[in-house]
Order: C-alpha cells, then sequence, then structure tokens
C-alpha cells in the first residue's frame, strides 16, 4: 500500500530544485546536486551516478544539444571576429586560416563538456526524463 502523503512530500522536495545554481555547477562539470562530485567520467560521458552523493544521472537525454549549441555559439564569437580582423589588419590567408583554425578547435574542444554538463544540469533541474522520480 502506498503512503500518498509522503510520496506528495518527496515530490515537493524534488521539485523545489533550483535552476541557475544546477546549471553552474553542471557548466563546472560538477554534479548538480551536492556541486563537489564529477559528472563526466571521461571527455563526455555522464557518470551513472554521482560517487560523493548518489545522486542517478543516467536519466539524461544530452544526445546533440551541447554540439549545436557549441557550434552557436563558436560561430556568433570567430565569424565577427574573423571579419574585424580581416578588415582592420588583412593578414595572409594561411595566417588568418591558421589562427581562426587553432581558436575555433580550442574554444570548441573547451565548451563542449562544459555545455553538456549545463544541458544535464538543466534537464535535472526542470525534473526531465525521468529525474524527478524517487529511487526506491
Amino acid at each position: 500500500m502506498k503512503d500518498t502523503q509522503n510520496d506528495y512530500v518527496e515530490d515537493t522536495a524534488v521539485a523545489e530544485r533550483e535552476l541557475w545554481p544546477s546549471v553552474w555547477r553542471g557548466f563546472r562539470r560538477k554534479c548538480p546536486n551536492c556541486g563537489s562530485g564529477p559528472m563526466l567520467k571521461g571527455y563526455l560521458t555522464v557518470r551513472d551516478h554521482c560517487p560523493v552523493c548518489r545522486e542517478e544521472l543516467h536519466h539524461h537525454r544530452a544526445d546533440d544539444g551541447p554540439a549545436y549549441m557549441t557550434i552557436l555559439i563558436v560561430g556568433h564569437l570567430m565569424a565577427p571576429a574573423l571579419l574585424t580582423v580581416f578588415t582592420m589588419y588583412q593578414p595572409e590567408p594561411l595566417v588568418l586560416f591558421t589562427g581562426f583554425a587553432i581558436g575555433t578547435v580550442t574554444l570548441s574542444l573547451y565548451l563542449l563538456p562544459r555545455l553538456k554538463g549545463a544541458l544535464v544540469a538543466f534537464q535535472w533541474a526542470r525534473l526531465m526524463h525521468g529525474f524527478g522520480k524517487a529511487s526506491r
């Protein structure tokens, strides 16, 4: 027999997750619940649970979202910078290509795991994809 009053208390306690602190913890690649355990066990692999607080993280559905966000951010930063550098300094094409290729790859590699952590934390905070279910 289910105790509906306890289920209600658990659901309301779970529903009071703060969005922006959780997303910031995820961006730092930390557990959105405790903020101290590592969320990723490799470059992009999300752990099944937090090693510190045991919060389940396997419910996430990040899929291609972090890659699309990375492309969007890097493109919007690098395109105006490329135009500005080209019009102001007119460097040699090989120098321009080399500098912006290195900058684009570096920024993409930096942002991709952080945006994945932020997206997983967003899903956790909004109780999406099974994050709101109490583990029993």
